[in-house]
C-alpha cells in the first residue's frame, strides 16, 4: 500500500480523491455541495474532467483534498487510467432510487483496482436519500456490500446536505491517519538506522521515503 502527500514548510498535505459511479447518481452535486455548498437541480453531464480543492484541518495540519469528478465520461465508459493515477481516496456513488446504479458498483470497484496506482481508501455512498418514496436499494443492502468489500459506507443527500461533508471527511481523515502512521514508522526506522551506525554496525539505508524534488518541495512516499 502506498500513499502520497506533499509536505511544504508548514507540513501541509495534498490528497487526490476521485468520484466514480454511473451517470446521474449525483457525483457532481455531491462535489458542489461539499466544496461550495451549492446544488444544481437541473445539472447536465459535461465532458472532460473537473476537480475542486477543499481545505481541511486535521491535528493542526492543513490538508488539501483535490476531488476529481468524471464530468460525464462514465456515460461512454471512457474513464481512463489517467483519471485514477495518484488517487489515494475514492467515493463510489450509487443512486438509492435506481437499483441499476447499485448493481454497477462491482464494475466500478474493479476499474478502480485495475487503474489506480495503489490501494485506495474507498467509501461506498448511497446518494439521494431525499427520494424516500422512490427508494429501490435498502440501507442494509448498502452496508452489506460495503462490509463484503471492506469499504466505508454512508448514505447522503446532495439536495439537503445530509452526510455529504462527513462522507468526504471520512475518506480524508483515514488517508491522513494511514499516512501519519507510515511517516511515524519511517522516522522510527531512521532512528534505529542512525543508532545502528553509531554502534559500528553495517546498515543498508532505504531511499525514497522522504525525497525532495527540484522545486524544493518534500514529497512523502510510504509503501509496504
Amino acid at each position: 500500500m502506498a500513499y502520497y502527500g506533499e509536505e511544504e514548510q508548514s507540513q501541509d498535505y495534498l490528497f487526490k480523491i476521485v468520484l466514480i459511479g454511473d451517470s446521474s447518481v449525483g457525483k457532481s452535486n455531491l462535489l458542489a455541495r461539499f466544496a461550495r455548498n451549492e446544488f444544481y437541480p437541473n445539472s447536465k453531464s459535461t465532458l472532460g474532467v473537473e476537480f475542486q480543492t477543499q481545505k481541511m484541518d486535521i491535528d493542526g495540519k492543513e490538508v488539501k483534498a483535490q476531488i476529481w469528478d468524471t464530468a460525464g465520461q462514465e456515460r461512454f465508459r471512457a474513464v481512463t487510467s489517467a483519471y485514477y493515477r495518484g488517487a489515494v481516496g475514492a467515493l463510489v456513488v450509487y443512486d438509492i432510487s435506481r437499483r441499476q446504479t447499485f448493481d454497477s458498483i462491482g464494475r466500478w470497484l474493479n476499474e478502480l483496482q485495475t487503474h489506480s496506482d495503489m490501494n485506495v481508501v474507498t467509501i461506498l455512498v448511497g446518494n439521494k436519500t431525499d427520494l424516500k418514496d422512490a427508494r429501490e436499494v435498502t440501507t442494509a443492502e448498502g452496508k452489506a456490500l460495503a462490509e463484503a468489500q471492506g469499504l466505508f459506507f454512508m448514505e447522503t443527500s446532495a439536495l439537503d446536505s445530509s452526510n455529504v461533508a462527513v462522507a468526504f471527511q471520512t475518506v480524508v481523515k483515514e488517508i491522513y491517519k494511514i499516512l501519519s502512521r507510515k511517516v511515524f514508522l519511517s522516522q522510527e526506522q531512521k532512528k534505529q538506522e542512525v543508532s545502528s551506525l553509531s554502534n559500528g554496525k553495517t546498515v543498508v539505508l532505504q531511499s525514497g521515503t522522504n525525497e525532495t524534488d527540484e522545486g524544493g518541495t518534500k514529497r512523502w512516499c510510504c509503501s509496504s
